[in-house]
């Protein structure tokens, strides 16, 4: 455990805060991170290749794969937020980190998550009109609107996440500045704070509502009708078409939803901060890793894109 001497011996200065790491008194905890690190590796490259993939071929130039690059994009900085600062403190031992950047990673890490849950909605409604409205699929879904909805994701992130994360920063912090995480995690943050946090902790609960609860109402709404549409489809290849579209969909909502609706909305002493870091991983390392995986694996579009690239690099070799 690392204190006040700790910090006088170069690991940082006595304003910054001090990541403890991800179970700090685990053994053999560099194969755990080494394995981060090839996680964060596969991550950050399936969704660059999704992202070049849906920009270079005009065949996924169409509301669903664009929402679909967005959210490549989203995972892509989300997984950047926290993991390389974790490799680099755990193989450089210097565990601190200063205020302004643990108010920066408060800010992306909220930003973004927001944004994804914002983006999930969208995309679930993207999915009910091709599938219970798809004579007016392309009027519905064009690409002003589409561009739009990209706009709200992006943008009602950032919004939510400023406000939390200047409110969280205004408190005093007094006392032990150990946060017991692999990187400033609200609620980890706060527990440091010598004023009491409970009204706060109530609200971000509440502002949790909008983000997380009400999104997923409003999904599982969207798959509820596209299930019932499916049922009523004559033909078998659509029915088959549709029900992996959404399955898929639905496995990165429930690995991105129930963490967050854990951490978030449930009172601390519902969980230890070993198993905030446990849901944490699953929510910003291996979702991240998931996603392009469920999407492109699951998708004959995407891989003829694919196969496409390999041809034609293949033949210039």
């Amino acid at each position: 455990m690392l204190g006040v001497q700790d910090i006088r011996r170069g690991n940082g200065t006595s304003a910054d805060f001090i990541l403890l790491g991800l179970f700090p008194e685990l053994r053999y905890l560099g194969i755990l991170i080494i394995s981060i690190l090839l996680i964060y590796l596969i991550a950050f490259t399936g969704n660059a290749i999704l992202v070049l993939l849906i920009w270079a071929d005009s065949r996924l130039h169409t509301p669903m794969y664009i929402l679909l690059s967005h959210l490549s994009l989203i995972d892509l900085a989300l997984i950047s937020t926290t993991v390389p600062k974790m490799v680099i403190n755990f193989f450089s031992g210097k565990k601190s980190i200063s205020k302004v950047a643990c108010g920066t990673q408060i800010f992306f890490f909220f930003a973004l998550g927001g944004s994804e849950c914002l983006l999930l909605t969208l995309m679930s409604y993207d999915r009910y009109v091709a599938v219970c409205n798809p004579l007016r699929y392309s009027i519905i879904m064009n690409s002003r609107v589409c561009l739009w909805m990209a706009l709200v994701s992006w943008g009602g992130g950032a919004l939510n996440s400023l406000v939390n994360t200047i409110y969280t920063m205004h408190f005093p912090f007094c006392g032990s500045r150990e946060i017991h995480h692999f990187f400033c995690e609200m609620p980890a943050v706060l527990r440091l704070s010598c004023e009491d946090t409970s009204l706060y902790e109530t609200v971000v609960s509440v502002v949790c509502i909008v983000f997380v609860l009400l999104p997923l109402g409003l999904i599982m709404s969207s798959y509820l009708l596209i299930f019932l549409a499916v049922l009523r489809m004559n033909s078998p290849e659509g029915r088959r078409k549709a029900l992996a579209t959404c399955s898929s969909h639905l496995a990165v909502v429930s690995l991105y939803y129930g963490p967050a609706m854990i951490i978030y909305m449930t009172p601390n002493s519902f969980h230890t901060p070993e198993q905030d870091e446990i849901l944490s991983m699953i929510n910003t390392i291996f979702t991240p890793m998931l996603n392009p995986l469920i999407y492109s694996l699951r998708n004959k579009e995407v891989l003829a894109a694919l196969r496409k690239v390999m041809s034609r690099q293949f033949i210039l070799n």
